[in-house]
């Protein structure tokens, strides 16, 4: 099951260009970027990117035990990939298969909403999803007051909008498959001008796989342009891409993809408790309204467990009080689909991890404790504290139970033989996200 190829970590300190050239030659050294190549925000002076392919590795030369990888494998079963440091050091089943992510794509579609304000394609997060969908201008009149009008893509892209519930956008939580295709939509039909048929070349590719490089020709058409489109089917080594953007702050080889400001507020910014889940009433909704996975009306699919963030899920204080995976590190964070998180990826910034997964089992397993928490401390487990690779990029950890929204400011540092732990990070909160706070 573990992969078998040689690697070494990248070369730090003042090496000669031939000597790097030579080593590469060599032994398939994976060359580190300077902070002088890249064009903006430098990510850290080790990075290490994949090229058309991953850099493969056994688990042991990036300080990780394959033992209790092979514990993860075991119980995630499915098929699926671990990156660290930049290399592929553990897969199981058929990692390179596309296959169908159900809501793990959603954190793909708030990455091209972060793309769309910095391309100026969109005024601004909290701009009113009206001014491009006419429609809900002259829906749910009455004692709802046309309550849509105020909806804004910042109430989309954290499942707030309160589409085809009646509630208020902003004041509820509404897990929605129908608000999700008016999202999807409205993100690539109107701010992107594709259409379906268009979307992989004039998008996807375009504005962000092409520079990922992936390997195995993902797609927003999972099941063809007439079936739920903006479904991706993506392999596991291609979702692990997106994860190694999001642990480098949205750089990829010199190129700032996604800010770095907008990576850290995706990921580090869930939804207070204060903000309940719907009471799943159904309003109206625009007419021929369609659905991108459930046929439920109203669709109410979940609560948020104060660790939703623009569709991404993160490890925060549930209502209970209590963190959502309790034996991972503080700030990981993943993209899930389907029950329990079967298909997905997830990022361990503290470990430089990523792994990526399909077709697993978790949705067989009871839902509470959250079954991924068992991945993620045996993950934590395999990590080699003596291992002479270490590296922490870290993302400063998530606030505790009583702030509302807070966004972690990111530190990054070169610490060689940083222990195990990863409860020892120091905390730095920066000031509430103004998009979020405005959209309430």
């Amino acid at each position: 099951m573990n992969s078998n190829g040689i690697h070494q970590r990248s070369l730090l300190g003042i090496v000669a260009l031939t000597t790097l050239v030579l080593g590469l030659a060599v032994s398939g050294l994976c060359v580190a970027e300077t902070a002088a190549e890249r064009n903006t925000q430098p990510v850290s002076e080790d990075v290490c990117f994949p090229g058309k392919t991953w850099p493969v590795c056994a688990p042991g030369e990036v300080g990780l035990d394959g033992s209790a990888l092979d514990k993860i494998s075991e119980y995630l079963e499915g098929r699926g990939c671990i990156v660290r440091h930049g290399c592929l050091a553990y897969r199981w089943g058929d990692e390179t298969r596309r296959g169908d992510v159900a809501s793990a794509v959603k954190p793909w579609y708030s990455t091209f909403l972060f793309m769309a304000v910095e391309q100026g394609r969109l005024p601004s997060l909290n701009t009113r999803v009206a001014d491009y969908v006419p429609e809900l201008n002259n829906i749910n009149g009455g004692e709802l007051a046309h309550k849509d009008r105020t909806m804004t893509f910042t109430h989309m892209a954290n499942q707030i909008s309160c589409y085809g519930v009646r509630e208020a956008p902003g004041t509820a939580f509404d897990y929605n498959d129908w608000q999700m295709a008016l999202f999807a939509d409205t993100l690539f039909l109107k701010l992107y001008g594709a259409t379906w048929e268009t979307v992989d070349e004039a998008v996807l590719y375009g504005k962000l796989t092409d520079y990922l490089q992936c390997e195995d020709e993902p797609t927003f058409l999972a099941f063809g342009p007439h079936d739920r489109p903006g479904r991706l089917a993506v392999s596991p080594r291609d979702f692990a891409r997106l994860g190694w953007l999001y642990l480098n702050e949205g750089a990829w080889k010199g190129r700032q993809l996604v800010s770095p400001e907008h990576v850290r507020m995706a990921t580090q910014n869930p939804l207070s408790n204060d903000i309940p889940r719907t009471e799943g009433v159904a309003a109206k909704m625009i007419p021929g309204q369609r659905s991108i996975g459930s046929r439920s009306i109203p669709d109410n699919q979940t609560d948020h467990h104060g660790s939703y963030s623009w569709l991404w899920w993160v490890n925060g204080v549930e209502r209970n009080g209590k963190r959502y995976w309790p034996d991972a590190p503080l700030n990981t964070f993943a993209a899930l689909g389907h029950a329990n998180g079967m298909r997905g990826m997830a990022v361990l910034p503290d470990l430089d991890l990523v792994i990526a997964w399909n077709d697993t089992t978790l949705d067989r397993r009871p839902s509470s404790p959250h079954p991924l928490n068992e991945v993620f401390r045996l993950l934590v487990e395999a990590v080699d504290e003596e291992s002479p690779q270490e590296s922490s990029k870290h993302l400063v950890n998530l606030p505790e139970p009583d702030s509302l929204v807070a966004t972690a400011r990111v530190h990054r540092a070169h610490q060689p033989g940083r222990a195990k732990s990863t409860r020892s990070i120091s905390r730095s909160v920066a000031p509430k996200d103004n998009a979020l706070e405005e959209a309430r």
